[in-house]
Parts: structure tokens; sequence; C-alpha cells
């Protein structure tokens, strides 16, 4: 028996989702860049992140169109959560659903690190 199986999740690690490492991902995790410390920057105070819509709607369509399953979804998200530990919720589903994305081919590095950088020039714009 596995230790997923053993904690009770009842499935193999890695059967959701690769769970080699992700350099990007890795890189993202050890900024520390979460919505706690950037809301106190900007001196926000609304606990929730305003990406949190727009992160729960691309797990939403991704399901309707069937990429990713919700419950799959789910599954891989607990197989990653010693990967990303280090950050917590919900930047950790961020980076678990990138995570997911890149392991089914649904986005490649290059593409998401292109994103990451125009977001951070949006932001260092303001």
């Amino acid at each position: 028996m596995s230790a997923a199986e053993a904690a009770g999740h009842g499935y193999p690690r890695g059967q959701y989702v690769d769970l080699n490492r992700v350099e990007l991902l890795e890189a993202l995790q050890d900024e520390d860049q979460t919505w706690e410390r950037l809301a106190a920057r900007w001196s926000v105070t609304n606990p929730e992140p305003p990406w949190k819509v727009c992160l729960d709607a691309t797990c939403d369509a991704l399901s309707a169109v069937g990429a990713l399953d919700s419950l799959e979804r789910r599954h891989a998200e607990d197989e990653l959560e010693e990967v990303y530990s280090e950050i917590p919720n919900p930047e950790r589903q961020l980076l678990t659903l990138a995570h997911i994305m890149l392991s089914r081919g649904l986005v490649t590095e290059e593409e998401l690190a292109r994103q990451i950088r125009t977001v951070r020039d949006r932001l260092e714009a303001v």
C-alpha cells in the first residue's frame, strides 16, 4: 500500500498527474508572492485575491469541456500538495492547476512563462 493509500486517499501517488517537479512553478513558490503579502503591499483589505474568481472559472471551464474533470483535478491537487507545501491556498491551488495543465499538455512551459511575464509587467506598471 502506498503512502497516499495509507493516508486514506485510496489511489496510488501519481495516478492523476505527473509528479515531476516543474522548475518554473517551484521558482514561483520560492518567491512567496502570496496574496496576503501583495495585499499588504498595496493596502488592499479584501482577504480574497481578485484572481480567485478566474481560477475557479478556469477549473469549471476545463471540467465543462472535458479537459480536466473536477474530481480528477481535486485528486491531482491532493497528489501535488507535498510538492507545493511551502505556499498556502489559494496560491497552492493556482500552482497545482498550472502543474496539471502542463502535465496534460494543455499549456506549454513557454506559454505559461510568457503569461507570467505579462502579469508581472501589468503589476509593476501600477
